[in-house]
């Protein structure tokens, strides 16, 4: 690792133990493996426990900013589940590769997870989004020559990324807020 990543890394490991103060904080070097590690070669999973600051698990990652940061800035990602689980890990990691792999991923873009996010789960793809449950103090992160923001992946239904595509993310976002959705329960009703 260089240098510049290595404390690019530490920065975003930092910022994330010092939003997330008085949580667990797991590290997990989460191997991409042999032809894959060379997209996001510094890939972490940063697993964050239930504790004073919200009653969730968090799945961080850190190592996109590294590979992708363009004039300083990049993107790290933020999923909130109900439980621990090994498959956010992996879905963690699914996501730096897509997004590090060519496929770079912003704001109000999407991604299909092509499995349930859970089994018995409707939500089949992933809504990059402002990170609501978090806040901007998550969301801006100062890393040596730069910026990394966090956003969200939020699960979502095909027929959720339908109506996005019809009607825009603004109007599928006050659909979520008018329904009240609960993000983090995979078994949630679709909103449209």
């Amino acid at each position: 690792m260089s240098d510049a990543r290595l404390l690019a890394a530490e920065a975003v490991e930092s910022h994330v133990r010092v939003f997330f103060e008085g949580h667990s904080v797991e590290v997990v070097d989460y191997d991409l493996g042999p032809e894959r590690r060379q997209v996001a070669p510094d890939l972490r999973i940063l697993v964050v426990g239930p504790g004073p600051r919200s009653d969730t698990w968090a799945y961080v990652t850190a190592g996109c900013w590294a590979a992708m940061e363009k004039d300083g800035h990049g993107l790290e990602f933020v999923m909130t589940t109900h439980v621990r689980d090994q498959r956010f890990i992996e879905l963690m990691a699914m996501i730096a590769y897509y997004h590090c792999g060519g496929h770079q991923l912003d704001l109000e873009h999407s991604m299909p997870i092509g499995d349930p996010w859970v089994p018995g789960s409707t939500c089949d793809h992933l809504l990059i989004s402002l990170p609501y449950l978090h806040g901007p103090d998550l969301e801006h992160c100062a890393v040596p020559g730069g910026h990394a923001r966090f956003v969200w992946t939020l699960p979502v239904t095909t027929a959720e990324i339908e109506f996005r595509r019809r009607h825009g993310h603004e109007a599928l976002e006050q659909l979520f807020d008018e329904a009240e959705i609960i993000p983090t329960d995979p078994f949630r009703a679709s909103v449209a």
